[in-house]
């Protein structure tokens, strides 16, 4: 059988890994692939240009003429619309069955179903229900006879969803990532993505581990799993020999969850890869040791969440346990082993003191990071914090809807509100972005009522400014190899936008996403969420012992 996925923007290792299940059982694969050239959901919007440089109509093209057995997209929240586009293009065309997998079909599998050209949807971990998928797939427009682990579809008016499946234990089982399914799309040896484990010790409420790791209710296995020492380094070691990596981007979670494995891997990590690479940390996870052996491993820079710097705020909102001494004292850490730190924080959060953000410009003054990554706030599907604000009168029930059918905004996008907390929070978007270019002398003098009111418009366009100077200043490798990536596409999408505008097919090919229905095409009755945990994270903080938690 023939299965070609469709992805967007960058790599997706659950894609990789999915074609590496496939192929050792001896089916087929294929990779369609749009970069999102000027929207590519996560940093970049240019509008003008991303409609200039929209290449959807081509991405159908492609999968048309790939005559797949199933077509395959594994779906983040921002990229769902887009998705549904492409498959509608597609069944218009190929009498072809397509399945939605990943993480915001995971949340709301019943919306997509709502969708004819969605036939099939995977809730959670996709590895074995793909593959009994593949096996007894029917015909285009019939179903399979019988339910399927963590599979959901539509059978004649009727909903399907199949029992859900324990997570895998063993990661050790799984093969290595098909990294040469992304070949001529992706630039492989400038950062070669790979994870080492799967899971996250907490259940953050804004985060999708905090519903995906409940999928499986009672019995479903721990879900923080750790691959081994060996089959990493025998992953790295094949890919060293064959593309040589520059550097290395461990996307794990959090990467330091276990000091011992930590202690164990980057020993052998010096000895027999010794390139460049970067993780994921959280406070709670990281002490002079793990930041010295990281630094001398040859690790660049740490990313670490934190969010907000009210720690009481953090603990009963968020279900973030790591107190304000954890925070100072793992960066503390990182500061002496000469490591440089990237964190991210959200603004917009909800019930959340203003005097947070006063916190939070204390805590960075006095640990200043190498970036600060300024996130507004974004309800998904399915967690905690979205579920609280509804029933809270926050949201109404059509935001819901729009946050359920991923059209609630990118991360990145600042508040458009004209109000006076919506403002003062830009000052502080504005502050956080260009703090780390003050110099550290005159960081304590930097204060928000000192800053003049400023617009959407102009606290981007200073922010991106700011951000420009400091990635030049710092020759900031994650920026450089991001340039790259876009000037990489911009020159192989560049002839596709003149050939298309010379036979006046510019505009006139680009797609839009299908009507929704006027009425689910079944009735809708989803199992119960479940009411049990699978045991990482309680409501009492968690033990420092051998790593972090979640970034």
């Amino acid at each position: 059988m023939k299965v070609t996925f469709v992805a967007l923007g960058q790599e997706q290792l659950a894609i990789s890994l999915l074609s590496s299940v496939l192929k050792r059982e001896g089916h087929t694969t294929s990779l369609v692939f749009d970069p999102a050239l000027f929207d590519d959901r996560t940093y970049l919007d240019v509008p003008t240009l991303a409609r200039i440089f929209d290449r959807t109509a081509r991405v159908v093209d492609e999968v048309v003429a790939e005559q797949p057995d199933l077509v395959a997209f594994s779906v983040l929240t921002p990229m769902y619309q887009w998705a549904l586009t492409v498959a509608s293009a597609v069944k218009e065309r190929l009498d072809v069955p397509v399945i939605f997998g990943g993480v915001h079909p995971s949340a709301v599998p019943e919306v997509c179903l709502e969708n004819d050209c969605v036939d099939y949807v995977c809730r959670g971990e996709g590895e074995i229900p793909l593959l009994r998928l593949c096996e007894v797939l029917p015909p285009a427009g019939e179903r399979p006879a019988e339910p399927i682990p963590n599979m959901w579809w539509v059978d004649r008016g009727r909903l399907v969803s199949g029992p859900n499946a324990s997570f895998i234990q063993d990661l050790d089982e799984l093969p290595f990532w098909d990294k040469a399914l992304w070949e001529g799309h992706i630039r492989i040896r400038d950062n070669y993505m790979t994870m080492a484990s799967r899971g996250c010790p907490y259940r953050c409420t804004f985060c999708f581990n905090n519903f995906y790791a409940k999928l499986p209710g009672k019995g479903g296995g721990k879900y923080l799993r750790r691959r081994s020492v060996d089959n990493v380094m025998e992953e790295l070691v094949l890919a060293k020999g064959r593309w040589d990596m520059k550097r290395i981007d461990f996307q794990d979670d959090i990467f330091t969850t276990s000091k011992e494995w930590l202690k164990a891997f980057l020993g052998e990590y010096r000895r027999e890869i010794d390139r460049p690479f970067h993780c994921l940390v959280h406070p709670r996870y990281v002490d002079d040791d793990m930041a010295r052996w990281l630094k001398d491993a040859g690790c660049e820079w740490v990313q670490m969440g934190v969010q907000s710097a009210d720690e009481e705020y953090k603990r009963y909102e968020l279900l973030r346990m790591e107190k304000d001494t954890h925070m100072r004292a793992s960066l503390q850490s990182l500061e002496s082993a000469r490591l440089d730190v990237k964190v991210d924080h959200i603004l917009g959060l909800p019930g959340e003191p203003l005097s947070a953000q006063e916190e939070a410009r204390q805590l960075y003054v006095a640990h200043t990071p190498k970036r600060i990554q300024v996130f507004w706030l974004k309800y998904l599907p399915g967690v905690e914090l979205t579920r609280a604000a509804v029933e809270r009168g926050e949201l109404s029930q059509e935001d819901l809807d729009l946050i359920n059918r991923g059209q609630s905004g990118h991360f990145h996008a600042p508040s458009t509100e004209d109000t006076e907390e919506a403002a003062l929070y830009r000052k502080y978007e504005f502050m956080f972005r260009t703090l780390p270019l003050v110099p550290a002398k005159l960081r304590s003098r930097v204060r928000v009522e000192r800053l003049p009111k400023m617009s959407v418009r102009t606290t981007s366009t200073l922010t991106m400014l700011g951000e420009g100077v400091k990635v030049l200043v710092d020759r900031d490798i994650q920026a450089f190899d991001y340039g790259r990536h876009y000037l990489h596409h911009f020159r192989r999408r560049l002839p596709e936008v003149v050939a298309d505008l010379v036979r006046g097919r510019g505009r006139l090919r680009r797609l839009a996403p299908p009507p929704r229905p006027a009425a689910p095409p079944f009735e809708v009755d989803p199992p119960p969420e479940p009411t049990t945990d699978v045991g990482e994270v309680s409501a009492q903080p968690v033990t420092l012992g051998f790593g972090r938690g979640s970034s």
